[in-house]
């Protein structure tokens, strides 16, 4: 669907550390449309490599829609692409942090001409699952939500 939209894509991920990139790059024909990635797993990477707000990573401890949206954003300054995709959470609970169970957040950002850029986000809450678990279905979540968007793109270009 990119190839015939002619988009390109970018990646920026923490909790998925590299398996959204994996599955783009399966797809015979990504190297026409999928730029590249990002997986920055500390707080100093993703302020450094994507722009996200030290201040408030450090206070969500990189896990909010704010910071999905800043790496999304981040990886298409990075990458100059028309779309990126961007994943952070906890694979894992975190009971000192007060984390009951596995949850993440992502974004996708399609930069439009003149400047403007579509952002959309989402929660995905995975209680009871495995890290590995966690891993596959944020990563399965992110990749059907960039389809529907561009199938939703599609429609709206005709």
């Amino acid at each position: 669907m990119l190839r015939q939209s002619r988009l390109t894509l970018a990646v920026a991920e923490s909790l998925t550390c590299g398996h959204v990139q994996a599955a783009i790059g399966a797809v015979s024909g990504a190297s026409e449309y999928f730029l590249g990635g990002i997986t920055a797993y500390s707080l100093a990477q993703k302020v450094k490599l994507l722009g996200v707000n030290r201040a408030h990573a450090r206070g969500v401890n990189c896990v909010s829609q704010r910071v999905a949206v800043e790496m999304a954003r981040g990886a298409c300054d990075r990458f100059g692409s028309d779309l990126a995709v961007a994943t952070t959470g906890y694979a894992e609970p975190d009971r000192a942090g007060g984390i009951k169970a596995p949850l993440a957040w992502w974004a996708l950002c399609h930069r439009r001409r003149g400047g403007r850029a579509t952002i959309i986000t989402g929660l995905l809450e995975v209680p009871g699952a495995t890290r590995v678990q966690v891993q596959a279905r944020v990563t399965a979540e992110v990749l059907a939500q960039l389809v529907a968007y561009l199938r939703e793109f599609r429609g709206q270009r005709r």
